[in-house]
């Protein structure tokens, strides 16, 4: 065997090792959700009296949901006289009269209720926060992003889990208003489903830290400032602050069954825009706060699972790395005649992808009573994470770089009802070049794919084939979609930020 040979293959197991570990990670979260399934928060009773709360919504170009948001919020039951909703609009376009409008009907009725524009979006969602903090007066801060509908008794439930002065925030779960809409939505809210309820809820029942997700929550006003306020170096300022609140003694609360309902982005391109964004602001947070976690006092157990949550954008780039290893890795051995090799990465693939399949049959199981018509979506999730390694790689690259550079909020086009269509309004995501690198990669496993058939390696045939959908579904998505609907309206009203969810 060459030198070349040697090396090939010393890095394809190498990184399917480490895919592994972090797949066998998804075992342990089911693990301490299932032990501890029987510790959710319990509510003490109705805070009295009731404590002053400020809702916040930070809106940039959202013309299609403002006004429902704004609806949704202000009909949330509370106290009249210690509530306060702040509208903080950064917006260019015509989100700012359409806010406009709805602040002037509520606060016609009686709502406290007030807009605020700012013409310099320094920090953008964070700083728009921050700046509505210096003239808030709520004790408690709730936020809100635009393409969520909040329901009436949202405060009236999460609330009194507050009366223990430990708590720092509370987190509601996110529902998922048009999960039906398309595959593509239906993945996502099993990918989101699987996030809330199996790792938030298994982390916050064991002692483990989780995170606030920028939306719908609420946060002491206390635990914001002495955590150091709203930050802007990194693009997941709401994940930042929650690790710096819970690392000066705050406690969090998850709940699991206060669901706000909220819409998940219907186009490919605006999913990728999310994604790379989420990635690249979790490895900017884990550079400037893994350092201090793993020289902190806590117990060993909090620090372990911090580094597997801030660490697990990492496998995108070993994803991209296994695929390009995985044609001449099995090339090498077929000619050499070492199938005996294939005993050891087919079992490796098989813990990592079955560990994806049994994370989210359990949450499913858990949530839904319909879990065995869900299951079938389970090889497409695999797929479309697959196929995301290229977007989310960039982002852990440009973070590891420290590279910084402009990014688009996700679009909400108002998608309630599988009628309503997205084609044809504002707010389009543009494509580069990397829906073509993952039409290539597509490209590249169907040959995979011919070669492991008509060389009879059939063992590996069905983790190719999840290779190869992945990278062409995401990839001619992008581009089917970048092209729908009429010529023209591609990029209107577009500016870099980082707005909403």
């Amino acid at each position: 065997m060459t030198l070349a040979e040697t090396l090939t293959l010393s890095a394809y197991f190498f990184v399917l090792i480490i895919l592994a570990v972090y797949g066998w990670h998804r075992y342990y979260l089911v693990y301490l959700y299932m032990k501890n399934r029987d510790r959710g928060p319990i509510a003490g009773p109705p805070l009295d009296p009731a404590p002053f709360v400020t809702i916040q919504l930070p809106l940039y170009n959202e013309m299609y949901v403002a006004d429902r948001l704004i609806e949704a919020v202000c009909r949330i039951e509370y106290p009249r006289d210690r509530l306060e909703i702040q509208v903080l609009d950064d917006s260019t376009d015509e989100t700012r009269g359409i806010a406009q409008l709805a602040v002037q009907r509520f606060a016609a009725e009686g709502v406290d209720i007030k807009y605020l524009h700012r013409a310099d979006r320094r920090g953008y969602k964070a700083g728009a926060l921050e700046a509505g903090l210096q003239t808030s007066r709520g004790e408690f801060v709730g936020i809100f992003d635009a393409d969520f509908i909040p329901s009436r008794d949202f405060l009236t439930r999460l609330m009194p889990h507050f009366g223990d002065p430990k708590v720092g925030m509370v987190q509601a779960r996110w529902g998922h208003i048009n999960a039906d809409y398309s595959l593509l939505t239906k993945i996502q809210s099993i990918l989101l489903d699987g996030h809330f309820v199996l790792e938030h809820g298994g982390r916050n029942r064991s002692g483990r830290f989780f995170n606030f997700n920028g939306t719908a929550g609420v946060w002491r006003r206390r635990a914001i400032d002495e955590a150091g306020g709203w930050q802007h170096d990194t693009l997941t300022e709401d994940l930042d602050l929650s690790y710096r609140a819970q690392l000066i003694g705050w406690r969090f609360v998850f709940l699991s069954d206060l669901i706000a309902p909220a819409e998940v982005p219907v186009e490919m391109n605006a999913f990728k825009s999310q994604q790379h964004r989420w990635a690249k602001g979790s490895i900017q947070t884990c550079r400037k706060l893994l350092p201090r976690i793993l020289a902190s006092k806590l117990p060993l157990g909090v620090k372990a699972e911090a580094f597997f949550h801030l660490t697990a954008n990492f496998n995108y780039i070993l994803m991209c790395v296994l695929s390009v290893l995985m044609f001449p890795s099995m090339v090498i051995r077929y000619n050499m005649g070492w199938y005996e090799m294939m005993l050891i990465d087919v079992p490796l693939f098989f813990a990592a992808t079955f560990s994806v399949c049994n994370f989210y049959m359990i949450c499913q199981r858990e949530i839904h009573r319909d879990w065995r018509t869900r299951i079938k979506y389970l090889p497409f999730l695999m797929s479309i994470g697959i196929g995301l390694s290229i977007n989310n790689t960039r982002a852990v690259i440009e973070a590891l770089f420290n590279r910084q550079s402009e990014f688009t909020r996700t679009p909400k086009y108002r998608i309630e009802r599988d009628a309503d269509e997205w084609v044809g309004k504002k707010y389009r995501q543009s494509v580069a070049v990397q829906p073509l690198v993952e039409l290539a990669l597509g490209l590249y496993f169907t040959w995979t794919v011919f070669y492991a058939l008509a060389n009879q390696i059939y063992g590996t045939v069905p983790f190719l084939v999840l290779f190869q959908i992945g990278f062409l579904y995401t990839g001619i998505l992008s581009i089917v979609q970048q092209y729908a609907g009429e010529p023209g309206v591609v990029t209107a009203g577009l500016e870099p930020g980082r707005q909403g969810s």
